[in-house]
This record gives C-alpha cells, structure tokens and sequence, in this order.
C-alpha cells in the first residue's frame, strides 16, 4: 500500500453551494430511488443502496427526502432510468469519463455530445477512454480521524488496496466489489466516513496547460450542470496555480 501520495485526481461533483444544492438533492434521490428498483428497498440487504444512502448522508441530505426517494422505488417511477457511461476527450486530450442517469437515452447522447464539442472536446466510442482507469471503491474520511499511520492499519486490517493522506483528508481506495464490506469494517473501527462512493481513478495523469485548464474546467462545468449527468471524472493534472484560480 501506499501511504502519503500526491496524486491529484480531480472528480467534478455538485458542491455544497445553496443554489446547487437543489439539484444535487435530486440527482441523489434518483440514485437511491433506482437502486431501491433494481434490488431490495432495505438497505440492510441491498449494498448498492446501502451506498447511495451513505452518499446522500454525507451531503447532508435530509432523512425525509432518503425515505421519499426509498418508496418511490415501488410506484414504478424509475422503470425507464438507465445507467449509462460516456467517454470522451477534453482540451489537450484529457481522457473524461461522464456517469449519466436518464430516462431518455437520445436525450441525454445528443446533450453530452454537444457540450463536448461546444467546450473544445470531443466524444469517443465506448472503451476508449475507459482503459486508462480503474472502477474503484472511495472511502473518504476527515484527517482528524486520525494518524496516516492508524488510517493506514486500520485500511489493510479491513481488506482496502491503498490509502492517500493529505493536509484535509485520508481516501481509502478499495476494490469495486468489496466497497460495501469494507466501508462497514472502517466504519467500526473510526466512525462514519465523510463520503462513500464508486469512482474512476486515472491509472496515469494528463498534463493540463493553463489555456486548456480553464477551457477544461468549462466543460466539466457544462457537463456537470446537465440534470441527466451523474458524475464526471478526468485524468487531468493540473498544477497548483491553476486549481487555485478556477476554484477562485
């Protein structure tokens, strides 16, 4: 395993900011709504649920909305949601992977298709972005949880395949298929993790210039602003400098 890492995978999600928050509430409740519809709507027996429920928790995500979403499951609301994954590249050939939840499958083509070439990227086949990561469990806990050294025995003794710290936070990566197990032995062990998620990490990054950096990061914006957009992902690495004045 290793243990203090500067990889700087950046995943684009809604933000905890009030006029975004609405949106991002929704896109959780149809998560919740169709794992519920495609296994049980006890999260005790359903993993996938049992995820998107911990996801919704960590967002702050009120108990009432988590339940309303549980029963939607059974009024048939959800039968035609599909989950689908786009790839595509962005400015400087930045691989970028987009997770979509629709229930109109043209729709939600022709939109990201468009937003990519509106915003200096352009869309791939199926698989030819997806290689260069790898589908992986994400278990993110505030650094004071703990020591890196504590977060790192307590990540191994529960199965996980690698731990990054930094100055905010430790993210404990496992494999895709034991997320489930091995959120509820950390949990155990040091509480309830800040976030719980299945995401797509680069196996290697793309250097980003800054031209391409804010041109990027408009094209994750768009995407990401889409109601049918899950999740996007890249590979992108982008130097200090320019996260600071995008995020600014």
């Amino acid at each position: 395993m290793a243990g203090h890492s500067k990889f700087k995978n950046i995943q684009f999600r809604k933000g905890a900011q009030d006029k975004k928050r609405s949106k991002l509430f929704s896109k959780l409740s149809r998560d919740i709504t169709l794992a519920a519809k495609q296994g049980l709507p006890d999260p005790t027996a359903n993993a996938r649920l049992r995820l998107a429920i911990a996801s919704a928790r960590a967002e702050s995500m009120p108990k009432d909305n988590i339940e309303r979403a549980i029963k939607k499951a059974q009024g048939g609301e959800t039968d035609n949601y599909e989950d689908i994954r786009y790839e595509g590249f962005g400015p400087g050939g930045v691989g970028v992977i987009v997770e979509v939840l629709t229930d109109n499958r043209n729709r939600a083509a022709s939109s990201v298709r468009t937003l990519f070439g509106k915003n200096g990227g352009n869309m791939g086949e199926s698989g030819s972005v997806a290689f260069m990561f790898d589908r992986l469990g994400q278990i993110t806990y505030p650094i004071a949880v703990g020591s890196e050294d504590a977060v790192m025995e307590a990540a191994i003794e529960a199965g996980a395949q690698d731990v990054e710290s930094d100055e905010e936070s430790h993210v404990i990566y496992t494999a895709f298929e034991d997320l489930s197990a091995v959120a509820e032995a950390l949990e155990a062990t040091l509480g309830a993790p800040r976030a719980t998620e299945v995401v797509w990490k680069p196996k290697t990054l793309t250097p980003v210039s800054s031209d391409d950096a804010t041109t990027l990061f408009k094209l994750i914006d768009a995407l990401d602003d889409d109601d049918d957009v899950q999740n996007v992902f890249t590979n992108a690495d982008f130097s200090d400098e320019d996260l600071a004045r995008l995020a600014g």
